[in-house]
């Protein structure tokens, strides 16, 4: 099986190593799971116009592909104006109605505010949902505080458990989807 991790910040470090850390926990728990990070930073993503997939630049193929191809998914977004990234937005919008169909798609969102957990529950689920993905109970918000400032190690140990659980959980899930 293989877990692809999507980063949709495309400034700092934060969100990439929260996706990052669900990918190496999910290996440690299986380790015959491949992963992938796919951190938006490093490509560029056409913005969408409602052309056909084809019509965009290779970046946008590759991504979308790597998303289409992957078993289980976790998505990772910074809170910006109380929603998800507009570079994740604008992603999810290049992809087909049933993309995540039979495939668990996690969440984990970074931020400022205790309350943008919230974001995470009423918009970014509601996205998963819509793209037939099935949403793990266990997803984690990870506020900034949780990081190291000079070097945005995660720090609280509490944290680190939760994006453990949300790894296993995501993996456990995807085992039992594969053997219905």
């Amino acid at each position: 099986m293989k877990l692809v991790g999507i980063s949709g910040a495309l400034a700092g470090d934060k969100t990439s190593i929260v996706v990052n850390q669900i990918l190496v926990h999910a290996r440690r728990f299986d380790s015959s799971i491949k992963t992938e990070l796919v951190d938006l930073r490093d490509y560029e993503i056409d913005f969408f116009n409602g052309a056909p997939l084809a019509d965009y630049n290779e970046d946008t193929w590759d991504v979308v592909q790597k998303i289409a191809s992957a078993d289980f998914l976790v998505f990772g977004t910074p809170i910006y104006q109380a929603s998800i990234s507009g570079a994740l937005k604008n992603l999810f919008d290049h992809l087909p109605e049933y993309t995540f169909k039979h495939k668990v798609t996690g969440m984990v969102a970074t931020g400022w505010s205790d309350r943008h957990f919230l974001v995470m529950e009423y918009h970014l689920r509601s996205i998963l949902s819509y793209f037939k993905g099935l949403v793990p109970t266990g997803n984690v918000f990870v506020h900034n505080s949780a990081f190291n400032m000079d070097s945005d190690e995660i720090i609280d140990e509490r944290v680190l458990e939760r994006l453990q659980a949300l790894g296993e959980e995501m993996v456990s899930l995807q085992q039992g989807m594969k053997n219905q």
